[in-house]
Parts: structure tokens; sequence; C-alpha cells
């Protein structure tokens, strides 16, 4: 049983310390680790679902990854199903890494999305993959600025990984002390993506130790247009000068976005 199992077990139990919100199951030498989490997340009408969630952490976790059980009474059996699919869909994102955090914020987050998508297969007959692209209600282009990487291969790396998973286009942009993330995708996964920036420990802090991005804000959001011009594929790009900058910008129709959200911040 790996040290960083044991570690994130303390962690989650200090966290989901409320009464029945935590039960260790078992800690075995070798049969790894068993508990239970018993939380609440936003489902379809903002109504509040509860959900039980079990997690089995083999004794190599994190490089193999966990086993996930989901039950609610308040779900249908194969609403839980979809829920522990995607569950796993997204621990595949933290391979390596102590993950069930991360994976009950995640829930939490999207839990609505994916109850709503599998009602919307089930009505059409068709399976929630094939039905994303009609239910994700329009293309997003959204600018982001962030303060600073302090592990930036690391970062940009990872970014360009959530990207190609999510098939979103755009650009990381680099000028000086600069730095803008543009992204244009459906609604969804432009969500997803958002969630994934905010709890993923992307960085490392001053101390060299992995850390979340706390310092990002959403500059812009809109919903394009039939007609508008986008970015085909997502870059990494460092600009010397501001024309290469605003070229970029200009190119699939943003002018107006440079001038009132990107030049202010370059001056």
């Amino acid at each position: 049983m790996s040290e960083l199992a044991l570690e994130e077990l303390s962690a989650i139990a200090a966290i989901y310390c409320g009464q029945g919100e935590c039960e260790v199951l078992h800690v075995s030498e070798t049969k790894g680790i068993s508990f239970r989490i018993q939380t609440s997340a936003k489902g379809p009408l903002e109504t509040d679902v509860l959900l039980k969630l079990l997690f089995s952490l083999p004794i190599n976790y994190p490089s193999t990854l966990p086993n996930i059980s989901v039950h609610s009474e308040q779900l249908t059996r194969t609403q839980c199903m979809a829920v522990k699919e995607r569950l796993l869909e997204e621990a595949k994102r933290h391979f390596s890494q102590p993950m069930v955090h991360e994976l009950i914020l995640w829930i939490q987050q999207n839990l609505k999305y994916i109850v709503e998508q599998d009602e919307t297969s089930a009505c059409s007959g068709k399976s929630a993959r094939s039905t994303k692209a009609t239910t994700d209600n329009g293309v997003l282009t959204v600018l982001l600025h962030l303060d600073h990487m302090r592990a930036k291969g690391k970062y940009v790396k990872t970014v360009e990984k959530w990207c190609a998973d999510l098939r979103l286009t755009g650009r990381v942009m680099f000028m000086g002390k600069m730095i803008f993330i543009l992204l244009q995708g459906d609604k969804r996964s432009i969500k997803e993506y958002m969630v994934l920036q905010k709890t993923s420990k992307v960085d490392v802090d001053s101390r060299g130790k992995k850390c979340k991005e706390k310092m990002i804000s959403v500059l812009f959001e809109t919903k394009a247009q039939g007609d508008d011009r986008r970015f085909q594929t997502f870059e990494v790009k460092e600009y010397s000068t501001l024309d290469e900058l605003q070229s970029e910008f200009e190119a699939v129709g943003l002018a107006e976005l440079f001038t009132e959200f990107v030049l202010p911040r370059l001056k």
C-alpha cells in the first residue's frame, strides 16, 4: 500500500468529517483501501442529490486507477452507471496522482449535466456520447488571464492535453509576463475545462509544491455566431510585439475583444 494512498485517506477524512460523510471500510496491506463518501451535488432543476461514492484503492494506487461505485436513491440505476462511467473517464486524467478529492469536486460540479445528458439520450434512444453534440447549446469563445506559470512546461502540456481531450481550439498566448488562454468549443467542453483548470494541481507554489490555479480570471465569454471565424487548432505561441498578438485576434474576428480586454492589461 502506498504512502500516497494513506495520506490521501487522511486528508479526505479531515475534509469530510461530518457525521456519515466518510466511512472507512477497510485498510489492508494486501487488498488496499476502501472507503465510502457521502456528499451532495446539484441535479436537474438545481435539486440537491445525495450521492454515496465507494472508492476502492488498489495496493499500487495511484499507478492503478481506483474502482468506483455510485449509489443514490434519487437517481436511477442507469443514471448511477452513467455517473460511474464519467468518473472513471475523469480518473484517467489524473493517472499516477492522488485523485479522489479531485473526482468528488468534479462530480459536484458536473452531476447536473451528466444526468440531463442521460435523460436526453433515454428520450431519443441514442447514447449519451452520440447526443452530446446536439445538447451542448452552441460554440463559446472564452478568454482567460493567468497571473503566472511557475512550472511552465508541465502547465502548458497539461492545458494542451485537456484541450485535445475536450476538442477545444485556441491559443495559449505569452507576451512578456502576460499570459492569456483563448478557448473555442462547445459549451459543455468549455465548462469541463474550467472545472479542470480550477480543481487540478496544475502548477507549483513558491516552495515547489504542487498547487491549484487560484489566480485565473475570465475576461470575456460569448456565444459564437454561425458566420464567426474560428481557430482550427490549439497552439502555444509566444509574441515579441503587440502587433503580432493583435493580428492573432484579428485573424478570427476578435479585434474588439483585443482592444477592450487585452490591450488595457498590456499598458
